[in-house]
């Protein structure tokens, strides 16, 4: 009895998880999401959930969530999570994918009230320990940072999103709609061009990949000729400063295509109440 009311409830967790993930993906949101009583709980709860699709959407909400440097002090103590985070990253059932995306979370709220230096000797220490954790068949992530032509309001951005998602190897990834770009975490074994194809096969936007050059320029490279050993010189940092990226000008370009402030609120609350029925009963 109990096996068939969890398989029925099962759509709801995922499409609940999916709208807070979609809203959490507009920087506007992130603020409210986390200070709502009932979202950020509900979002730990769906860490331990038995589909493994509704854990890496509530993984993905809440990378994006901690994106907003204003919010990670707060979900870094509130209650279970840095356990349930930990608790994925040490399931044995746990797929390599979503293993990556909870020790990237970790390591981010983990750090978020040090100074510099320590900031970085912590996070080599959270990344060896995870190794540990992830085992070695794990090769480490890398980041592709792609130039989308086409990627210009919320509903190529989902497109370009249920793409990304298909592709076994994708980590997580970022928005900056203001400057059509994605950031990309991927398997290191997975090559970047399955990105530009699955993007293309959207048939209204194209990539192309994001380039430093020696001199530290950055530079669009088309994927069809792209050389080899540039797809593996790409001397990006492993999360890229959120100072780096144009949030000033983003916001106001964001809220443009993003979705309203006043529906999410509402949309929050309806989210509030389904986790409050699922989870406290």
């Amino acid at each position: 009895e109990k096996m068939n009311s969890t398989m029925s409830e099962e759509p709801d967790a995922l499409s609940v998880v999916n709208q807070l993930r979609d809203l959490a993906a507009d920087p506007l949101n992130r603020r409210a999401i986390v200070q709502d009583q009932g979202c950020l709980p509900g979002l730990i709860l769906f860490l331990d959930h038995p589909n493994p699709p509704v854990v890496h959407s509530a993984l993905l909400a809440l990378r994006y969530l901690a994106e907003c440097r204003a919010n990670r002090e707060k979900m870094k103590s509130e209650l279970g999570m840095m356990l349930s985070l930990q608790n994925v990253i040490q399931k044995t059932t746990t797929p390599g994918e979503t293993k990556l995306l909870a020790s990237e979370v970790y390591d981010i709220l983990q750090s978020s009230n040090m100074s510099d230096m320590d900031n970085v000797n912590e996070m080599n220490y959270r990344r060896r320990k995870a190794q540990f954790f992830l085992g070695s068949t794990n090769k480490r992530a890398k980041t592709v940072v792609l130039h989308i032509d086409g990627l210009d309001d919320s509903s190529r951005r989902n497109l370009c999103e249920e793409a990304l998602l298909k592709i076994k190897g994708v980590i997580s990834f970022t928005f900056q709609m203001a400057v059509q770009r994605c950031v990309v975490r991927i398997r290191s074994d997975l090559k970047a061009e399955a990105l530009a194809t699955a993007i293309a096969s959207t048939k209204v936007m194209k990539a192309q990949q994001v380039v430093k050059s020696e001199s530290g320029e950055e530079m669009l490279v088309p994927f069809q000729d792209t050389p080899v050993e540039v797809e593996q010189n790409t001397d990006l940092p492993e999360y890229l400063p959120e100072d780096e990226s144009p949030s000033k000008e983003q916001d106001k370009a964001v809220s443009r295509v993003g979705s309203h402030p006043e529906g999410a609120a509402s949309w929050l609350s309806t989210a509030a109440n389904f986790l409050s029925r699922s989870f406290y009963w």
